[in-house]
């Protein structure tokens, strides 16, 4: 193989960033209305918001880090997709016939049906400064990426791609941002199967021998099973993780609400979340293996493994001023490394544009997403609720228009914020962590509670936040406060909350049991 960017791989991002933009401008004849803008007046094809759900699941960090942690160590974040077919069962049967059948579009009108109107301004206001978080940080490390791989200036990078996905999600609403997904899972899907079958091809022995130095050094391992350990990654804390973060997507996120009730019809939108949630299960797992054959790759190639270890030598050496000595680096310090050094040293001209294309493709399309369900949510929970109950289409799409263009502004000028701030990724993903664990927690109770009233819900969500807060940032306090930090691994912080606000909400609704107990979620009388 012969590395190194060439012409036709800049032709091949291009052409990408073209047929992107293209598309999603074409289809904004198809978003003149508020609930074309917001879900697709709910005429789009189950498929296509199935592989936009998906789209939701996978961005540029995942196709990057999911590859870099089976380098470094196993296959336990497969136990994370593994917990997707129960929730998305419970999806099917539970979240999605209750959002069709609720008439609404927000996911928090039902919060505020079932505790009142703090609730929903509680799960809108987080939810919001979580997707700009998530906005900031997904492009900023798409644009790292791509800038590192194909010698670009990062800035360049972060100003055009938050460009175009502004300016299909302004032009096109949902039905861009679901067709244009549609194609970013294509190419992202392509791009993942072309650069496995490179490094397949090029271990010696192949495949078998893949698999026999996966198993001689423990790289097939879905971590362990100790049920005393729950400050690392056991197989039990990725468990619990998966299937806290996924019941908080499925059930009261608003990408995923929006493509419940695009779908012409319930059996399309059912068809559609089985193949979102089906799909991410094989695709990780051809991920995970490129970190697999990743590790055999370098380890029976000896002078490029040397070569990787001085290059994050020197990455570190730089980082933290001092020398750092190539053979002192071990797997967990390659991990993240590997995959993008492999694409520009080894990659043949063409495919390198590939992978590049696909990393771009899993950014843009997290991004998009996350400003059309801000710009629905703005309309919804503050516009309309609050300021004009009665405003006719055409303002409703004015300002779901501005707010499109507000929130793209805002995430690509948090992006540009992180290209010179130390330490500002961490701060955002402890932001981002605080911002949304709650919501998940909130929702649960009032299903599984009869009981559980505004002022328990509203008790419970205090301390849930306080618990977040306390997982999220104890690990940083200074060693006089050692022994008050979390026990935890980082993991468990969501699951950790979501258990704390519906025990809690138990627990005050028993304690106020005398007042008149409210209806659960499910039984709200619901518009037609």
């Amino acid at each position: 193989m012969n590395g190194g960017w060439r012409g036709l791989d800049t032709i091949i991002v291009a052409l990408y960033f073209a047929a992107t933009l293209a598309l999603g401008l074409a289809l904004g004849r198809r978003s003149r209305t508020a609930e074309g803008f917001t879900v697709g007046s709910r005429a789009l094809p189950g498929w296509v918001c199935g592989l936009s759900i998906f789209a939701t699941f996978l961005s540029s960090i995942s196709f990057l880090a999911i590859p870099g942690g089976a380098f470094a160590r196993d296959w336990s974040w497969f136990v994370f997709s593994l917990t997707l077919p129960p929730v998305t069962w419970l999806a099917v049967r539970v979240f999605l016939p209750l959002y069709r059948r609720s008439g609404e579009v927000s996911a928090y009108a039902l919060l505020e049906r079932r505790f009142g109107p703090w609730a929903r301004a509680y799960g809108a206001v987080f939810y919001l400064l979580t997707q700009i978080a998530r906005t900031g940080t997904v492009l900023y490390l798409m644009a790292m990426a791509a800038a590192m791989l194909a010698g670009w200036n990062i800035r360049a990078v972060l100003l055009a791609a938050g460009g175009i996905v502004t300016a299909y999600a302004f032009v096109g609403g949902l039905v861009a941002v679901v067709w244009t997904d549609a194609l970013q899972t294509l190419v992202l899907i392509v791009g993942a199967l072309v650069a496995l079958g490179l490094l397949l091809a090029g271990v010696p022995g192949g495949p078998p021998q893949v698999v026999r130095h996966a198993l001689a050094h423990g790289k097939l391992s879905l971590g362990s099973f100790d049920l005393h350990t729950w400050a690392a990654p056991t197989f039990w804390v990725v468990c619990l993780h998966g299937l806290a973060i996924n019941l908080q997507n499925f059930g009261i996120d608003q990408n995923y609400v929006q493509r419940y009730l695009a779908p012409r019809s319930e059996a399309e939108a059912r068809r559609g979340v089985w193949l979102g949630g089906f799909l991410y299960v094989p695709v990780s797992a051809v991920l995970l293996l490129i970190g697999t054959a990743l590790h055999a790759w370098y380890h029976t190639h000896p002078a490029d493994l040397a070569a990787l270890r001085a290059t994050v030598a020197a990455q570190q050496s730089a980082a933290l001023a001092a020398p750092i000595a190539p053979d002192s680096l071990g797997d967990a310090d390659l991990g993240d490394r590997a995959f993008p050094h492999f694409i520009a040293t080894h990659m043949p001209a063409g495919f390198a544009g590939l992978i590049v294309a696909a990393i771009l493709a899993a950014g843009m399309s997290t991004v998009s997403t996350s400003l059309n369900s801000s710009a629905t949510l703005i309309m919804t929970d503050a516009y309309r609720r609050l300021f004009r109950p009665q405003a006719d289409d055409r303002a409703c799409l004015r300002v779901l228009h501005a707010a499109t263009l507000a929130i793209g502004a805002i995430g690509t000028a948090a992006a540009l914020l992180m290209v010179n701030v130390r330490g500002a990724l961490d701060a955002w993903w402890k932001l981002a962590s605080t911002f949304s664990g709650g919501i998940g927690g909130l929702f649960l109770l009032g299903i599984v509670s009869r009981r559980a009233g505004p002022r328990a819900a509203a008790l419970a969500a205090v301390l849930g936040g306080l618990t977040i807060a306390w997982m999220t940032w104890s690990p940083a306090w200074p060693d006089t406060l050692a022994g008050w930090r979390s026990p935890f691994h980082p993991y468990l912080t969501v699951a950790v909350a979501t258990a704390v606000i519906m025990f809690a909400g138990l627990l005050f609704a028993q304690l106020g049991r005398s007042r008149a107990p409210p209806p659960s979620i499910p039984e709200v009388s619901h518009a037609p």
